[in-house]
């Protein structure tokens, strides 16, 4: 018996892993959380496919998400990034992710970690909401305003309550898998 996915995955091999594999499971690793970040970024204005489908170019391209290394990274770095075919091309977006490397460092440095401040939003544990049709899924929630409203406080760029809520979905903190979908128990 086949699988009952989320309509917006269905159809694309890469889009189906992803939805099958990391789609809103609870992400707790700074790493992780970072990555996404990252790629949320880059999302801003484009579709979700168009990110996975150059999401190792990105690994490439900025030190496998290392934001340490990412925060340091200089003008002769930027250049090279915007001569880089295999990512968005976006000076605005590459220079975002270099401000969030250092504001995420000091998040982390601030509350131990950046997974102990953003979880603590939705007291460490997802929102299990009841989509029965993901083109029913907000794109942004009072509760995303509140975070990229202190995201910006704390110094982060591209963080707009559409982009929080994104990560929010990619990263489980909320759960906007359909109820049909079988993926909605599992995380």
């Amino acid at each position: 018996m086949e699988k009952h996915r989320c309509g917006w995955c269905v159809g694309d091999a890469l889009y189906e892993a992803y939805h099958d594999e990391e789609w809103g499971v609870p992400v707790y690793d700074d790493d992780t959380l970072f990555e996404f970040l990252i790629l949320e970024t880059f999302q801003a204005g484009l579709s979700w496919i168009t990110i996975l489908r150059k999401r190792e170019n990105f690994r490439n391209a900025f030190n496998n998400f290392d934001y340490k290394k990412i925060a340091s990274y200089n003008q002769k770095k930027i250049d090279t990034l915007l001569q880089d075919a295999g990512i968005i091309r976006n000076k605005l977006k590459i220079k975002a992710t270099i401000t969030n490397a250092q504001a995420f460092i000091k998040t982390q440095d601030e509350f131990g970690s950046f997974s102990d401040y953003i979880w603590q939003f939705t007291d460490g544990k997802p929102i299990k909401n009841a989509i029965v049709n993901y083109k029913d899924a907000p794109a942004n929630t009072k509760l995303s305003s509140v975070i990229s409203n202190d995201l910006k406080k704390r110094g982060f760029k591209f963080v707009g309550t559409t982009v929080v809520y994104a990560h929010m979905q990619a990263t489980g903190m909320v759960n906007d898998h359909e109820v049909s979908c079988f993926r909605y128990k599992q995380v």
